[in-house]
């Protein structure tokens, strides 16, 4: 298997990624495996432009890309919370463009993440995943992720309700 992962370039997004990252977030959102269903997002290019810069200026926080040869595969945020008694755990979301998934797009986003947040504020990482999303589970767990809980029906997709598993990472 091609792990183009080991090949990309991890970095921080700037304002010239908008497009790609529009693109890479309507390709995730089809999977059915994201909290926004297929073409329901609508963000403009100037929203997620100012989205990048205000994440960016926070010093726990990042919006990460993995590119390729100028393309961008997937993208991942970590948003830290900013209140004083929980600014040392930060949110994630992420998303793989389907044609990279499985291979090590995922794990080279995480990997540079998890060596920038040690650098760091940061105590605690955490994310939600659907349950029956076995790839992103494994993904998580691999990078040293724990099931810390489930939320029982907590999405309704294509009519069925599913839970959601609580995540999380002490660095």
């Amino acid at each position: 298997m091609n792990k183009i992962g080991e090949k990309s370039i991890v970095r921080k997004a700037n304002e010239s990624d908008t497009s790609q990252i529009l693109a890479v977030m309507k390709d995730a959102e089809q999977s059915g495996f994201m909290l926004f269903a297929p073409d329901e997002r609508n963000m403009a290019p100037a929203a997620l432009s100012k989205l990048i810069n205000s994440i960016n200026q926070t010093p726990t926080s990042g919006f990460f890309i993995a590119e390729h040869q100028d393309e961008i595969l997937g993208y991942l945020l970590l948003k830290a919370e900013t209140l004083s008694r929980t600014s040392h755990r930060a949110q994630i979301a992420v998303g793989v463009h389907s044609k990279s998934r499985g291979k090590g797009v995922g794990t080279a986003l995480f990997a540079h993440m998890i060596q920038w947040a040690k650098q760091g504020q940061l105590h605690r990482l955490e994310l939600t995943v659907i349950e029956h999303n076995e790839q992103a589970v494994h993904l998580y767990k691999k990078m040293g992720f724990e099931v810390e809980g489930v939320k029982s029906n907590s999405l309704l997709i294509d009519g069925q309700y599913v839970n959601e598993l609580y995540m999380a990472k002490l660095l």
